[in-house]
Order: structure tokens, then C-alpha cells, then sequence
């Protein structure tokens, strides 16, 4: 059974209430540059203390995960969690541009961090509450159109006002306000559906899943999410064991671990990006328009992706973008050696960091697709916890990493370990298609019977070629 994804929206605007989420998106795309540039400038900070910075608010986010996901299910008021998140992100931005040293910052950050996952879930579970069946599809595409909208315009505002002031504090506090917008937005223009979902929800639903997957990939976001919470059993490492060698001619594990090199690549790349563009002598509005760049390639090409992932299939489509991320980030080596000065660098980064945010809107939606598919029929909610929490280690281990090679290594030796781990990642990919027609193959026969032909393995691996 084939599944698709609707990412180009039949109206661009599902329903009013979906423009609350763009004053949200451009605060946190905005300050997602802020935020290291607030480290290096101002406060006169270094690339590991923006490593740092990182890791604390990975590690807040994670913990604090299951919490939320867990006052979810139970309090189904998805207006109070949004309100929280957003309001919360307002308060915070604004006392952050009041903050004079960096253990100051490192604390707000980290509260940002515990905030962070209260809306995660809530803004899923709310679309698929106020939406029926029939229209879901075109809902969530619409929500993530309002996404990157307010993602591009967001980064935009900072680099008018950076380019006309050069002020990251008080940037800081519009930011804020465009966070206190969006939750008198959505307390004031939603009322609660009497329809009550849980997170396990989320699993059932490609587009939904697909949303989730975008925020934590596309976003530079790391907000894992747990259907179904990780066991406290004892013996966990026993368990785990007993379900890898259950799942040796399944595509899953070989997803999990490709997906975890991916998200441990992409974490290692984004933490050290914007510090070796502030080394390489661009000025913070020029920061701010290379990462408009990324946003806009993300937005044209990914009304395409579900088209594609059609014609192309998810398999061929993952492997590709992978690829071409990789090569990006090998790119991106390249200048160390070649570009001296800044007009050059800012020219250059420019159309690769387009590149790069075209390849991911790509391999979010046919990643999804892949794992979408491997989990008809299984434990759904806890798969995708193990998932997610194998996406939770790569956000920390990405952000240590970056904290450990700023302090022994060089933005260089970033780069070409960030390409490594993306290239090692293509032959998993590849393995996973091949176990995915095998298994495919397995189950048609036996529903066919024992007259049915059989297809040799060096067909399957054919067949994983094909579209």
C-alpha cells in the first residue's frame, strides 16, 4: 500500500486561526540566530560557549519531553499548553535581553528548553481535533506553509533590523512581542474541541507525524516526542536486545540508526554554522540573510516534495537529498581552505545554505514516508518513542560534539565529520529499502500461496531501485 503526503495545500489558509502560529514561527526563527550571535557579540563569548548554550537547552528539552507529553494526554486543553509556550517564550526572550554574563544566559536558555516541548504536541493535537479525516491532509500543509512563512519573515526582520541598528537586545525584545501575539492569538481565536485525541494519535496520521518530524529537522529544532513513554521496567538493555534480534529482517532499526546519524550530523553543522560565519568576518545581518536563504529553498521546494516522493519514491528521494546535504556540508569544508575574505564567504554560503534547506525539505517528507510505512501494524507509539529518543541522544551528543571539537578541533574538522557521518548513513538507507521490498515481497507470496512466483533476493535488490 502506497501512502502519500499533501504538502501543497489546496487553500493556502485552512482556517483563520492557523495565522496565529506565524508571529510564533518568526520569533523562533529569529531567535534561533539571535541567540548565538547574543553569545559572540555582545557578550564576547566563543563558539564552545554557544556549544554549551546548546547542549543545556537540549538536555532541558529532553527531560522535560515525556512531562508534557504526559500533561497532554491527561489535561486535554491544548489553548493552556500553547498559551504557556508561547507566552513563556515571550517573558524569557525579554528577560534574555536584560542578561549581562553567560551563566545568566545559560540559565534562561535551559528554562526555554523545559518550556519548549509544551506546545509540541498541543499544536498537533489541535489540528487533528478541529479538522475531520477528510480534511486533515490539507490542514497540516496549510500549518506548515503558516510555519515557513513566519519562519522566513522572522529571520527577515532580523536582518532589516540588524542591518539598519546592528541591536541584538532590543531585537530581542520584538521578538518577544511576536511571541505574546501569537498567545493572545490563540487564547482569544480558538475555542477547545469536543473532540479529545492523545498523543499516540499522532502516529496514525502521516501528515501529523510528518509535522512533527519537519519541526524537529527543518527548524533546527530538537523537541522529541513520546507517544508512548520509555518503560522503568528493569532490565532495559535485556529488552532491548530481545527486540533488535526480533527486528534483524525489518527495515525499522535500519531507519532509526540512518535517521540518528542524520539528526546527530545536522545538530554537529547548525550548533557550529553561525559561529563560523560570525569567524569568517560576516557582519550579523549578512548571518541573517544567509539563513533567509535556507528558509526560502525550504519553502519553494516543499509544496513539491509530496509530488515527488510520488513519482520518485521515498527510497531514491532520501538517499539523494542525503547526499546532497552531505555534499553541502563538504562545500562548506571547502571554504576554510579557499575563501579569505567576507563578501566572498557571504556570496558563497549564501547559495549553499539554499542547497542545504532544499535538501532537507525533501528528505523530511520522503523520511517520513519510509517511516510511516514501517509502521503499519506495529507497536506504533513504542517505536516512535525509541525513535524519538534516539533523536533526544543525537540532539545532545551533536551539541557536546560541536562543544568538544570547538575546543580541539576547527570548524573544518566539523564540517568534514558532519559530511562523514551523513555519507556513512546512505548504505543504511539503501539496506533499509532492500528490507522493505523483501519483507514486501515475503508478505505478497503468502497471501498469494504456495502457487505464487518466487522472487530471488538479487530481484528485491532490484526492486528497491525502482521507483
Amino acid at each position: 500500500m502506497a501512502y502519500t503526503l499533501r504538502t501543497w495545500p489546496r487553500k493556502l489558509l485552512a482556517r483563520p486561526w492557523l495565522l496565529a502560529f506565524v508571529p510564533i514561527n518568526a520569533a523562533t526563527a529569529g531567535f534561533g540566530v539571535v541567540l548565538p550571535l547574543l553569545i559572540l557579540i555582545p557578550l564576547h563569548g566563543t563558539w564552545a560557549d554557544v556549544a554549551v548554550a546548546a547542549t543545556l537547552f537540549n538536555a532541558a528539552v529532553i527531560s522535560m519531553s515525556v512531562l508534557w507529553g504526559h500533561l497532554s494526554d491527561k489535561y486535554a486543553v491544548r489553548r493552556i499548553f500553547l498559551v504557556i509556550n508561547f507566552a513563556g517564550y515571550g517573558v524569557l526572550y525579554a528577560v534574555l535581553s536584560l542578561v549581562h554574563s553567560l551563566p545568566e544566559l545559560y540559565a534562561i536558555y535551559a528554562v526555554i528548553g523545559a518550556i519548549a516541548p509544551a506546545g509540541a504536541s498541543a499544536s498537533n493535537l489541535l489540528i487533528l481535533e478541529k479538522f475531520d479525516e477528510r480534511e486533515r491532509p490539507n490542514a497540516f500543509a496549510s500549518f506548515q506553509e503558516m510555519s515557513m512563512i513566519g519562519s522566513i519573515l522572522g529571520v527577515l526582520l532580523g536582518y532589516f533590523w540588524t542591518l539598519a541598528s546592528d541591536a541584538l537586545v532590543s531585537l530581542l525584545v520584538v521578538l518577544a512581542g511576536l511571541a505574546v501575539v501569537s498567545a493572545v492569538a490563540i487564547w482569544f481565536g480558538i475555542q477547545e474541541s469536543h473532540r479529545k485525541l492523545t498523543t499516540i494519535q499522532v502516529v496514525h496520521h502521516p501528515e501529523s507525524l510528518h509535522s512533527r518530524i519537519r519541526e524537529i529537522s527543518a527548524f533546527r529544532l530538537s523537541i522529541p516526542f513520546f507517544p508512548k513513554r520509555p518503560s522503568l521496567r528493569p532490565r532495559p538493555w535485556s529488552r532491548f536486545r530481545s527486540w533488535a534480534r526480533a527486528e534483524l529482517h525489518h527495515e525499522l532499526p535500519l531507519i532509526m540508526i540512518a535517521s540518528f546519524l542524520f539528526n546527530l550530523s545536522s545538530n554537529l553543522f547548525n550548533i557550529s554554522y553561525i559561529p563560523y560565519l560570525y569567524s569568517a568576518g560576516l557582519a550579523a545581518s549578512s548571518i541573517f540573510l544567509v539563513n533567509v536563504s535556507n528558509g526560502v529553498a525550504q519553502s519553494l521546494i516543499f509544496p513539491f516534495t509530496g509530488g515527488l516522493s510520488v513519482r520518485s519514491g521515498p527510497d531514491r528521494l532520501v538517499q539523494r537529498s542525503t547526499y546532497l546535504r552531505g555534499i553541502g556540508y563538504l562545500a562548506t569544508a571547502g571554504f576554510t581552505f579557499a575563501i579569505v575574505s567576507a563578501p566572498a564567504a557571504f556570496e558563497a554560503n549564501l547559495a549553499i545554505y539554499a542547497v542545504l534547506g532544499a535538501a532537507i525539505a525533501v528528505y523530511t517528507t520522503a523520511s517520513s514516508l519510509m517511516l510511516f510505512r514501517g509502521l503499519v501494524g506495529r507497536d506504533a507509539g513504542s517505536l516512535i518513542g525509541l525513535n524519538t529518543a534516539f533523536g533526544g541522544v543525537a540532539a545532545v551528543a551533536g551539541a557536546g560534539l560541536s562543544g568538544v571539537l570547538a575546543i580541539f578541533g576547527s570548524f573544518r574538522l566539523v564540517f568534514l565529520v558532519s559530511a562523514g557521518l551523513l555519507l556513512v548513513s546512505l548504505p543504511l538507507w539503501t539496506a533499509a529499502s532492500v528490507a522493505y521490498h523483501r519483507r514486501k515481497v515475503g508478505v505478497e507470496s503468502e497471501v498469494a500461496g504456495p502457487t505464487a512466483p518466487v522472487i530471488s533476493a538479487g530481484d528485491a535488490g532490484k526492486a528497491a531501485k525502482a521507483p
